[in-house]
């Protein structure tokens, strides 16, 4: 979520700054170069006053005439060409020049100077002549009109270079850029921050939901900040989880209060039965069968009890060799596997992982009996532990019928067994007992077909410590 939230965050922010930052960057333009055409209105302004006094031509039919305003002029335009390096005249209406600097400047036929000498021609100045921007190579033309008697008589025209106009727009240029990802990198930094503050709840809370979901029923989601919002969402999920742990622990309680209730009865039951087996004939069917489904009924009644204190006590985790519990549980079940005539193998390397020692071996000796029990003579069960990754692994792979793909989505259920294995003894609890006691120590179990025929059961256990009982504002209470 935080990876979609981010990234929305900072285009938004990135949008608001170039959104700023363009129309703040026009400005620093447009305001270098207004402060230029002001210096050139100024100095045009100045040319025009001397300019206006000038009442002969530079030459008259042909014969030079002496006029010392004109004189004037030339020199102050020429001295400001050297010192400036700006191109600058005085035109008349029909763009012969009354003084200009240098002596090559003059009027085109088209293009901007033209266009500003034509528009001064008109008593209007150029205020305001096209932008030049850094990366134009541009010059910038301003007019001013020679105004006598009410008559406008000549223009002033300057060329201004733009390298330096463009290098001072350039630099403020640089310094809104290192303004924006100054800025830029502010917001990164508060859309991390804020993105935390909001996801942060949402984190614990999924932490917690996982821990719940595999077994960890006593975890609850601490108080956090975020919004109240999300802070009255883990209130509620707490509620929530209070309200299905006490129903679950009420389950339990009947489960296992009816089991052992019901025990007492069926003892005495038993016992009635074997009593009265002797005023009937030996090898009475309908007593073998009575007796044989009592049995059966103790059976259940007893894997009814031990699930129920499965999924009720906590796991007492521990760094556990794997490899060499597996072999104990092994060598326990050969005497049976040699009675039924199945080959037990075991191939137990050391190999250690984090479990509950009785959790995990009553959990392998629940997949070995079942292995066993649907296993015939001359076949092979074979268990092998191995590490794969972050989790140590104990195969038992047999040789008996198998499941079929349907079945192996049931296989683990409470009282589900297949039918064509209803005739062999067992409540159906077994698996789910593994299940339970693995589940509360962070394992697993997994169930799938293996070649060429048989069932293969794989338990799983974590090779890296537990995670403490509070992580991130989760707690165990």
């Amino acid at each position: 979520m935080r990876a979609r939230l981010l990234p929305l965050l900072i285009v938004l922010m990135a949008g608001v700054l170039l959104a700023l930052g363009f129309p703040l960057a026009v400005s620093v333009a447009s305001a270098q170069q207004q402060k230029v055409v002001v210096d050139r209105i100024d100095d045009t302004a100045r040319f025009a006053s001397l300019a206006q006094f000038v009442t002969t031509r530079a030459s008259e039919d042909g014969v030079d005439v002496t006029d010392e305003r004109q004189q004037t002029l030339q020199k102050e335009l020429a001295r400001y060409h050297d010192v400036y390096g700006i191109k600058a005249g005085v035109f008349y209406r029909n763009l012969d020049p009354m003084g200009r600097a240098p002596g090559d400047f003059r009027v085109p036929g088209d293009g901007q100077l033209r266009s500003a000498f034509d528009e001064a021609m008109y008593s209007r100045g150029s205020h305001d002549p096209p932008q030049v921007w850094p990366w134009q190579q541009g010059r910038l033309v301003v007019a001013s009109p020679v105004v006598r008697d009410g008559d406008v008589v000549a223009v002033v025209v300057t060329e201004s270079p733009t390298g330096t106009m463009r290098a001072k727009t350039l630099r403020g240029w640089l310094i809104i850029a290192a303004g924006e990802a100054a800025a830029m990198l502010l917001a990164v930094g508060a859309a991390l921050r804020l993105t935390g503050w909001v996801l942060r709840p949402v984190r614990v809370l999924d932490a917690t939901t996982h821990d719940i979901a595999t077994g960890r029923l006593k975890s609850r989601v601490a108080a956090a900040g975020g919004p109240p919002e999300l802070r009255r969402l883990a209130r509620s999920f707490n509620e929530m989880a209070d309200n299905v742990e006490d129903v679950l622990e009420q389950q339990r309680a009947f489960v296992a209060d009816a089991s052992h209730q019901l025990r007492n009865p069926l003892a005495a039951l038993l016992l009635r039965i074997e009593v009265l087996s002797y005023e009937l004939p030996e090898g009475n069917e309908e007593i073998a069968s009575v007796r044989a489904e009592g049995k059966r009924l103790a059976r259940v009644l007893d894997d009814l009890l031990d699930l129920a204190l499965a999924e009720h006590t906590a796991a007492d985790l521990r760094l556990t060799d794997i490899g060499e519990l597996a072999a104990e549980r092994v060598e326990a079940w050969r005497l049976t596997a040699d009675e039924k005539g199945v080959r037990l193998v075991a191939d137990c390397p050391a190999v250690t992982g984090w479990a509950d020692p009785v959790a995990l071996s009553s959990a392998l000796d629940a997949v070995v009996d079942n292995a066993l029990k649907f296993t015939p003579p001359g076949q092979e069960v074979r268990v092998t532990v191995r590490a794969n990754g972050g989790s140590t692994s104990v195969e038992v792979a047999d040789g008996g019928p198998g499941l079929r793909a349907e079945e192996l989505a049931r296989i683990g259920d409470r009282f589900w067994r297949s039918g064509r294995h209803q005739n062999v003894k067992g409540s159906g609890l077994g698996l789910s007992i593994s299940r339970a006691l693995l589940t509360a120590g962070g394992g697993s179990i997994a169930y799938a077909h293996h070649e060429p025929h048989g069932l293969k059961v794989t338990v799983r256990v974590p090779r890296t410590a537990p995670a403490p009982t509070t992580v991130q504002g989760l707690t165990e209470r």
